[in-house]
């Protein structure tokens, strides 16, 4: 029997991140907001068979996915110029092909005792909506346009916590995009908010 091949287009964009390039397809890989980060091959495996085989690449080393892309993290020993054409052409085939893209969810297991531990001690507070919908609104489709994600961690004593995942996870300017552009708005729609974090291990 042959296999079922859709047409795929997928291009490549630089983010702001040096070390990630955004790969988009015209196809939703991942539906209702979902977004999934492997930071290694043992992450990977068991959650995303699209994931797994990226990491075979020498120069990969972290896979991020949501929507309608692919941000891929690489060694900083090779240049883009060299490697981005066989990583868009890999991608598009894998879609194309109609191999899968994620298999299951990664747990929470995934995580750290201590990222657990962070998580776990902030209560639920009466600004948890209003944040959750002013990221949602205002600094969501920004950072997804970047190749990365942002996720609301939680609220104490005036600090905003939260968690940058794909191309803004280490991403040099990163914390200018935290302090100018999202503690900024949390400011002035919340008084009571004074500062904004990045969830730190």
């Amino acid at each position: 029997m042959e296999e079922t091949r859709v047409p795929v287009t997928l291009y490549g964009e630089m983010t702001p991140n040096p070390l990630t390039m955004k790969f988009v397809a015209n196809k939703y890989l991942l539906i209702d907001n979902a977004a999934v980060e492997f930071n290694s091959m043992a992450e990977a495996k068991g959650h995303s068979p699209l994931a797994e085989a990226l990491f075979q690449f020498p120069f990969v080393d972290g896979v991020f996915i949501t929507g309608n892309f692919v941000t891929v993290t690489k060694t900083d020993n090779v240049d883009w110029d060299f490697i981005m054409m066989e990583l868009r052409d890999f991608i598009r085939e894998w879609i194309a092909s109609g191999k899968e893209v994620l298999v299951m969810m990664p747990t929470i297991a995934i995580k750290s005792e201590e990222e657990q531990e962070v998580r776990k001690s902030f209560e639920p507070s009466e600004f948890d909506d209003t944040i959750m919908e002013l990221l949602d609104q205002y600094v969501r489709p920004a950072v997804e346009n970047d190749g990365g994600a942002i996720d609301y961690v939680g609220y104490d004593s005036g600090i905003v916590t939260v968690e940058l995942k794909g191309s803004c996870s280490g991403c040099p300017s990163s914390t200018a995009t935290l302090k100018g552009g999202i503690e900024q708005l949390l400011k002035a729609n919340i008084e009571e908010v004074q500062e904004v974090v990045a969830l730190s291990v």
